[in-house]
């Protein structure tokens, strides 16, 4: 696996999907923090239509531009159909959240030529990244 610090240090672009437009849930508070530091953030939501000043998008098929790292805000199940979408999207990483695992999706991202970060917070290893 490529080091998180260089995963972070190439992205510009981060698709979200699951970000909630509710402040207190963690999906917010994530891509606030990763938006402040100078991430360009594209919220995936099919029941929202912004976020952070941001147009979400109801898919990652949906979204107009290139994507960096595809992070997941969504039960393990759906993270199947969110990693084949990711592909056809030509994104360079998925990341899962914390407590976001599924090993067949990552071997098959992985087979695809992407990098997968599994079962971490993005905000806490850019933070880590940060203070060094």
């Amino acid at each position: 696996m490529k080091p998180i610090a260089d995963i972070l240090a190439a992205a510009h672009t981060i698709a979200v999907v699951g970000l909630s437009a509710r402040r207190f849930r963690p999906s917010y508070g994530v891509a606030e923090y990763m938006q402040r530091a100078g991430y360009r953030i594209i919220p995936v939501n099919p029941t929202v239509t912004e976020v952070l000043g941001e147009k979400c998008y109801p898919s990652l098929d949906a979204v107009p531009e290139p994507i960096d790292i595809v992070d997941i805000f969504r039960r393990s199940e759906h993270v199947p159909e969110i990693v084949e979408a990711a592909i056809r999207k030509g994104a360079k990483t998925i990341w899962m959240q914390e407590g976001v695992v599924h090993e067949e999706a990552a071997r098959r991202a992985e087979s695809a030529g992407l990098t997968v970060v599994m079962d971490r917070c993005i905000l806490k290893d850019h933070r880590r990244m940060v203070r060094k």
